[in-house]
């Protein structure tokens, strides 16, 4: 898989990881809808200075888009990959830890 490859399939990860759609994304951006379009379908790469931007709206650094996460071992980075959930399935799995602790609470 090319760098670019990694890139736009990160972009479209951590997009979906924020519940962002493409127009969402080109807002926050300050850019079109279009352009955050034809980046995802590799027509296009954006500059390091939209990099940055993106990379601030998804809430990750910058070299979070390109790194190759499906072959991520046991270094550092390992749990940086974890946040990339989708929100709804983080405020699920929040809301079974809290009933999960609470049932124990309520043992005792």
């Amino acid at each position: 898989m090319t760098l670019k490859q990694i890139f736009i399939r990160n972009l479209k990860m951590l997009r979906s990881r924020e519940e962002y759609t493409q127009m969402k994304l080109a807002e926050y951006c300050n850019t079109s809808p279009g352009y955050i379009g034809e980046i995802e379908m590799g027509r296009k790469f954006p500059s390091t200075e939209m990099i940055e931007r993106i990379a601030k709206v998804l809430r990750v650094e910058p070299y979070h888009l390109f790194r190759d996460w499906t072959k991520v071992g046991n270094d550092s980075d390992t749990g940086k990959i974890y946040p990339i959930l989708p929100v709804s399935m983080k405020n699920e799995i929040k809301g079974q830890i809290e009933s999960a602790i609470n049932g124990i609470f309520d043992k005792y």
